[in-house]
């Protein structure tokens, strides 16, 4: 198993397949001027497989496709049959906006993929083109119920609460958990690439989900577990379908019980989404000990914790933070 410096146990990988996404949203990139890494620069499956493979051998367990948007990548569900074939992996998760999904959902479920997070910041057409810088609602709607209809649950929608923005929503998105067997994520808008101002008028802590979730007035408690569960606090209103969770890396930082690391599509591993650190796995390809060193390197370099916090308030950071935006991660 890989430890760190700190004790923390690392089981979880993030692998991002491609830095192109078909939406534009306000959090995630600019609306141009992206530079976008050539199709030749990206890791292929067979490179992905063999970092994986020797990933595994270290004690990874689960697995998480991003991108930006994954299901832009040509034959995504080959890649993770292939995945879920390693001996000792137990887990493929997959984030995506869900424009693509109603038409891939069933191959994926079929090629092994357990579960899915879909993006999902506004229940308004013409809000999401605001936020998204394009239409596609009705498109991530299509793709939650063929999510669904697969079987790849338990089915969470990730939304980025933005001042000013899509604060009004939040009920809305507590009442989809009512009914339905939707899980609620609320996540805190984070500096990734770009700490300026206009994140810091933008950014909005989680408290005001608690406010709204008590305002509906209807009982609610601490979900102790929910599959796949990550850094999100969870709750559940008394006899709902779904639940709502809380990711605050600004204002509560979950860094102590941080347990993975990413893989970016241009194949660096990344210790940890916020700080510049990382280390290219290209140069070990060929050899599964000088891959698995590389991981331990990881391990090692990997800091205590991030400091967003500190860059709300404009105050002094100990490390330097990646140039990097958000679909360039994975998140």
């Amino acid at each position: 198993m890989l430890s760190d410096r700190f004790g923390r146990i690392h089981d979880y990988l993030r692998i991002s397949v491609t830095d192109r996404c078909n939406l534009r949203c306000l959090y995630c990139m600019p609306e141009e001027g992206m530079e976008f890494a050539d199709s030749s620069e990206l890791l292929s499956y067979d490179a992905i497989v063999e970092v994986v493979e020797a990933a595994a051998e270290l004690g990874f367990r689960r697995l998480r496709i991003t991108g930006g948007e994954p299901l832009v990548r040509p034959d995504l569900d080959g890649l993770i049959r292939r995945l879920k074939a390693i001996e000792g992996i137990e887990e493929i998760s997959l984030t995506t906006n869900g424009m693509l999904l109603a038409k891939q959902a069933a191959a994926l479920r079929q090629a092994g993929l357990d579960r899915v997070n879909i993006s999902l910041d506004t229940l308004d057409a013409s809000r999401f083109r605001l936020i998204a810088r394009r239409g596609g609602l009705e498109q991530v709607m299509a793709g939650i119920r063929a999510a669904g209809e697969a079987g790849l649950g338990p089915i969470k929608l990730n939304c980025v609460l933005l001042k000013g923005i899509n604060e009004d929503e939040i009920k809305s998105f507590l009442r989809l958990s009512l009914d339905q067997p939707l899980h609620v994520r609320f996540i805190e808008y984070m500096p990734i690439g770009h700490a300026d101002e206009q994140w810091r008028k933008t950014y909005l802590p989680l408290t005001s989900v608690m406010e709204a979730a008590r305002e509906l007035g209807l009982p609610m408690s601490p979900l102790e577990r929910l599959e796949g569960n990550g850094p999100s606090e969870n709750w559940t209103f008394d006899g709902a379908a779904g639940s709502f969770g809380l990711i605050h890396p600004v204002s509560d930082r979950f860094c102590t019980s941080c347990n993975r690391l990413r893989l970016t599509a241009d194949g660096n591993l990344q210790p940890c989404l916020y700080w510049v650190d990382e280390l290219n796995v290209k140069p070990a390809l060929g050899s599964r000990e000088a891959i698995k060193e590389l991981f331990l390197r990881a391990g090692a370099i990997k800091p205590e914790n991030h400091e967003m916090a500190a860059k709300l308030h404009d105050e002094s950071i100990s490390h330097t933070p990646t140039a990097r935006r958000m679909s360039q991660i994975g998140g």
